[in-house]
């Protein structure tokens, strides 16, 4: 597991960038029948949580820049000397230095030199993306990461609240429509996954962190463009039974939770990119349409 870096941001806990969110009573998970039962978003219980900050944006290219140019922190990517890449974003020479397509998923290619300053490997760079969300961050870079800022990663609950923006049982931080008025609201898949992305949302892979209007609590892109680590272990049924004050999940487990869907999400495969939505990857996972964002106590 993950050592926090003792070494701390010169705004170390400071609430920058933050949305203060009430907390109190929200009803959490969802009784849909777009719902993936095997991940136990239902049923809908109502729980109450304790105010909290919550970043408006996913941790940007250049806010993990900065941190890595005050630690020297290197990540697991780096380390493993490989991450996954979405096989259309895989350049013709980057594909002779693959390791593989990953187990279930054809579509995702083990590139190597792969990692957050070199999204789809060697030969690639930032330089041009610096406000789009850092991606090929593990759940253990990104606790590095909250460690450094004086921050902390979101509960699932406290993510979903924050997500939902004080809508009600919406499946989107909008409404219930996925494109209110023919308008696109956020950054999924466009055409026939996994060969065709047409872009109409204006994007064929991550957007920068505040593409499109954000929610009711002023949080950006809390549906698509990138996954979003949290803190709890994932459990189909943990919280059937578990406390509905703060509630987190089980107190081990071998993956984490992820929330909010990425610009690979489509309805043909996975529309995930309902609040609701949940799904998990293991602490040392790292690919192309994951990421992260902070919260921190009050």
């Amino acid at each position: 597991m993950v050592v926090p870096s003792v070494r701390r941001s010169a705004g170390y806990g400071l609430t920058n960038g933050m949305r203060r969110l009430d907390g109190g009573e929200f009803l959490m998970g969802t009784g849909s029948e777009q719902a993936w039962a095997s991940d136990g978003e239902g049923p809908v219980r109502a729980v109450h949580l304790a105010p909290f900050y919550m970043d408006a944006c996913a941790v940007s290219n250049q806010q993990f820049a900065e941190f890595v140019a005050a630690t020297a922190y290197v990540t697991q990517a780096e380390q493993f000397g490989w991450s996954y890449v979405f096989h259309k974003e895989v350049a013709a020479k980057a594909r002779q230095k693959t390791r593989g397509v990953a187990q279930g998923a054809h579509w995702w290619l083990g590139v190597e030199g792969a990692c957050w300053k070199r999204p789809e490997g060697l030969g690639s760079n930032i330089h041009r993306r610096l406000e789009h969300p850092v991606v090929h961050v593990s759940w253990q870079d990104a606790m590095e990461y909250c460690a450094w800022a004086g921050k902390r990663l979101p509960t699932e609950a406290e993510w979903e609240y924050a997500a939902r923006g004080g809508l009600e049982q919406r499946h989107y931080p909008w409404g219930d429509e996925l494109m209110p008025g023919g308008k696109h609201m956020c950054n999924i898949w466009q055409g026939k996954f996994p060969t065709l992305n047409s872009g109409a949302d204006g994007y064929t892979g991550a957007a920068p962190v505040k593409s499109f209007a954000p929610n009711g609590y002023g949080l950006y892109n809390t549906s698509g463009n990138v996954w979003e680590w949290c803190s709890d272990w994932f459990s189909a049924t943990h919280h059937l039974n578990a406390p509905r004050e703060n509630p987190r999940g089980p107190d081990a487990g071998e993956c984490k939770v992820i929330k909010g869907g990425s610009y690979l999400c489509h309805a043909s495969y996975c529309n995930r990119y309902r609040v609701a939505a949940r799904t998990a990857n293991t602490p040392d996972s790292t690919t192309a349409h994951c990421g992260f964002r902070c919260a921190r106590d009050i």
